[in-house]
């Protein structure tokens, strides 16, 4: 009986202890999450704007319960980056956050948005990146109200994260469509990429002088692969669009080399950058190896692939989304961005980012 007792005795003390440790909660690796970016991280913003660039409605976010907002069934790359990082909520959006929730981040992106201001205009309101980094001095300035001093604020916001992935839409809604804008007769894609490049830089410039240190910018993935792209330019709906992918990889390579620019002109701050194409280009051609079974078709959509229009309101979406690499004509599943994710803040390869990943980013 005695022998029993301490048995009991011993589970109830252990039971309390790991009772205890589930209630203590993990401090997040870095006070704050800045993220700033297009349809691909928009998580609400375009929601109460004048625009076909929402998301806003069934069957979009099907698996969060609801729809947000998020061109996806369920997580962006930055909802799972914010879960990688030790945040308990996702990052809430511009149009949505409110008081101290400041404090652990914001996110700006907008769908539709590019680097350049005209980009996405036939799709109605977005917020520009110019748009989004003054909604982030905005945001600054109530960081110093609630902190007290610029000090202070400076400190904190030096050890915050800061994901920025633009310049998707500028070829997509911009260079690809020469109806509506004349960027492709203006310049080779070697000229737009350094235009694109250089309307960077000063953005990035901007960040960094309002108090952003750890900057992890997000290449452009594969969009030649996408369902619209297959629908639009692919012979048999299956081999990837080149001209598109080929100014991609312009653009990203430029993109690279202006990280090591950054890092050697700013000692004070790190920039990486994240290779999204590299690891999409990874999953289409193994996509066994990630558990998908369908990498050119969109879950939901209309036309050849699903790719001539994003998903209707109302529309049934496929039934097997984990095994999808698209969720609609532009946009990835929940699946592959945790994918993504996961690479981009934890290299799996050395060509995965450059020349650190975010979880290392976090440390420093």
């Amino acid at each position: 009986m005695e022998s029993y007792l301490r048995k009991w005795c011993l589970v109830s003390m252990l039971v309390m202890f790991l009772s205890l440790g589930l209630m203590i909660k993990a401090e997040p690796q870095v006070p704050c999450y800045f993220i700033f970016g297009d349809s691909l991280v928009d998580n609400g913003n375009n929601n109460r704007l004048i625009s076909v660039a929402r998301a806003d409605y069934f069957p979009y976010g099907i698996d969060l319960g609801r729809p947000t907002g998020r061109f996806s069934n369920g997580k962006t790359t930055v909802d799972e980056l914010a879960i990688l990082l030790g945040f308990d909520n996702y990052i809430p959006a511009y149009s949505d956050v409110s008081g101290e929730q400041i404090l652990q981040g914001v996110n700006y992106a907008s769908a539709a948005a590019g680097i350049r201001e005209e980009t996405g205009q036939q799709l109605g309101q977005r917020i520009t990146f110019s748009g989004q980094v003054q909604n982030y001095k905005s945001t600054v300035s109530q960081v110093v109200q609630i902190l007290g001093d610029e000090n202070t604020a400076a400190d904190y916001l030096s050890k915050c994260i800061y994901t920025i992935g633009m310049g998707s839409n500028d070829y997509l809604n911009n260079y690809f469509m020469p109806q509506s804008y004349s960027t492709s007769r203006q310049y080779n894609p070697d000229q737009y990429a350094d235009d694109l490049i250089s309307r960077y830089y000063n953005q990035l410039n901007d960040l960094y002088r309002y108090g952003a240190r750890k900057f992890a910018l997000v290449g452009i993935g594969a969009i030649g692969c996408s369902p619209n792209a297959l629908a639009q330019g692919s012979p048999d709906g299956r081999t990837c669009v080149e001209r598109i992918n080929s100014a991609n990889r312009i653009f990203n390579n430029k993109l690279k080399s202006m990280v090591n620019r950054l890092n050697n002109n700013r000692a004070d701050a790190k920039f990486t950058y994240i290779n999204a194409y590299g690891v999409f280009q990874d999953i289409i051609s193994n996509p066994s190896q990630y558990g998908f079974t369908d990498t050119n078709t969109a879950c939901c959509g209309v036309g050849r692939n699903g790719g001539q229009l994003t998903c209707l309101p109302g529309q049934p979406p496929c039934l097997n989304r984990d095994e999808h690499v698209f969720w609609d004509a532009f946009h990835p599943t929940d699946a592959a961005n945790t994918i993504i994710a996961q690479r981009s803040y934890q290299a799996q390869s050395s060509s995965d980012v450059y020349p650190i990943d975010i979880s290392t980013l976090a440390q420093l």
